[in-house]
């Protein structure tokens, strides 16, 4: 079987596999957050919170600073450009083959009205 490796696009499309982690993003797109506050709004604790934020530290989405005893986070720089172009190119094939997939189901609907 073979095997397509795109690391960046792995790590990105895993760490967005969590609907916390999602969750995570759409709240630091609204601003900075400490760990601490993220970890009360999504009621889970400061180990499980951490844990999701590294997955997506290791992602790019996120980067950390810490500061005396509070670790804030934001949203990277890096964005999701990449994945937006992989997602849109397979959208693009997906419809077309949709596409060709009605013209085969008109086509025969077409003939079976002809009997």
């Amino acid at each position: 079987m073979v095997q397509y490796l795109d690391p960046p696009l792995d790590l990105s499309f895993a760490a967005l596999s969590d609907a916390t982690r999602r969750g995570i993003i759409d709240q630091l797109g609204r601003g900075e957050a400490s760990i601490t506050s993220l970890a009360d709004k999504f009621h889970m604790t400061l180990t499980g919170m951490k844990k999701h934020v590294q997955v997506l530290e290791r992602a790019g989405l996120v980067v950390t600073q810490k500061v005396g005893r509070v670790r804030t986070c934001k949203l990277g720089k890096r964005g999701l450009k990449a994945e937006a172009e992989w997602i849109e190119a397979h959208r693009k094939l997906f419809e077309a083959r949709f596409e060709a997939l009605d013209e085969i189901i008109n086509e025969m609907n077409r003939e079976g009205s002809d009997d």
